[in-house]
């Protein structure tokens, strides 16, 4: 059963991480800035996404 729960949980982080790359791109920032968040969600998925949720761009 705990390969079952941890499989669900890694399929709900990688949608979270989806949701937020896709955002990034999605976003009225610079394309220098959608890069190096992107990129930063991807090196370091749960600093990034914290990090993101916290000073990314709006919009």
């Amino acid at each position: 059963m705990g390969i079952e729960v941890g499989g669900l949980l890694g399929l709900i982080w990688l949608i979270i991480l989806v949701w937020a790359i896709v955002k990034v791109a999605k976003s009225s920032a610079g394309g220098v800035a959608k890069l190096l968040w992107i990129l930063a969600l991807l090196c370091f998925p749960l600093v990034g996404l914290i990090i993101w949720l916290l000073m990314g761009p709006k919009g």
